[in-house]
């Protein structure tokens, strides 16, 4: 019941200031972004770490000029976000724009029913996460990591799936694909592959922006067992609201690339996406809480 009360308040208050117009919205995130960096400096030391590892050939002032575009843009993808509840769907489209949907439908009319598409935490993700529309006749499903709290949790699966898309529990996830694949529903199926592995799951480390970095294998183990598709999803951040989506096809027959392949291909794309314009990517992130040695230290404690 509390959980239930709770949500029904978050989700009024959502929705009553996703009615506000977009150019009021960004008047609200120049605020926020206000009371977050300069008033309660959210999580400006892991910001602040994150940049000087990521680019230590730059200087303090070079850092902090990204610093402030993250949190302009961290500001935006909040109030963006929030607009999810009501934005109608042309309008969406119209701003998070996919450059060439078609890639997708030729490889489903070519055999290929289950795609896996791969992107990070870059951007708005939330915006180009959860249309139908965008390829023929295909269902989509994103895979997410529950949150602790039940109704925040409901909301953000309330504005995932407001345009037809489905969400798929990360635990889920490889069960759920090999069903779609078994019976040939034409899907794509959204890996947020930037994320953090658990302590478990660090098998392939590389570098990735100046740092030893555990990559996730879970995506290239489930396209490589079910050889399907894997397309990687660059991100333009154009004006103010508007992003251009670029599909980029890593491979066809997964099955037929080196073991590793697929990970490290993603982990240069994505770089290459964040290095163009540092601001998009979600600085604030714990991504190197581990180091290579971690590895060694969780299987001896098997």
């Amino acid at each position: 019941m509390g959980n239930r009360l709770l949500y029904l308040f978050i989700f009024g208050w959502v929705k009553i200031h996703a009615l506000l117009p977009m150019r009021i919205l960004y008047i609200l995130s120049d605020i926020f972004y206000v009371i977050i960096y300069q008033i309660l400096k959210y999580r400006l030391n892991i910001v602040r770490q994150n940049l000087a590892a990521a680019f230590p050939e730059k200087n303090e002032t070079e850092r902090r000029k990204i610093e402030r575009g993250f949190y302009h843009h961290f500001s935006d993808y909040v109030v963006e976000t929030i607009k999810l509840a009501h934005i109608s769907l042309e309008e969406l489209l119209k701003r998070a724009y996919i450059q060439n949907p078609e890639i997708i439908d030729e490889l489903m009319d070519k055999g290929h029913p289950c795609c896996l598409l791969l992107m990070g935490h870059y951007g708005n993700w939330e915006w180009y996460s959860g249309s139908t529309t965008r390829f023929k006749d295909a269902k989509i499903f994103q895979l997410y990591r529950p949150l602790k709290n039940k109704a925040v949790d409901n909301l953000f699966i309330h504005l995932r799936t407001r345009f037809g898309a489905f969400v798929i529990p990360k635990n889920d996830a490889g069960k759920e694909v090999i069903k779609l694949q078994r019976n040939k529903i034409r899907s794509v199926v959204i890996f947020l592959a930037d994320q953090t592995p658990s302590p478990a799951n660090l098998h392939y480390w590389t570098s990735f922006l100046n740092q030893d970095t555990a990559i996730l294998t879970g995506v290239e183990r489930l396209a490589r067992k079910l050889n399907l598709p894997v397309v990687y999803l660059d991100v333009q951040m154009l004006n103010r609201g508007y992003y251009t989506l670029e599909m980029q096809l890593l491979s066809e027959n997964s099955k037929e690339t080196p073991e590793n392949w697929l990970t490290e291909e993603y982990a240069r794309r994505m770089e290459r996406s964040i290095l163009r314009d540092p601001r998009g990517w979600l600085w604030t992130h714990k991504r190197w809480k581990y180091k290579r040695s971690d590895t060694k230290t969780h299987h001896e404690n098997k």
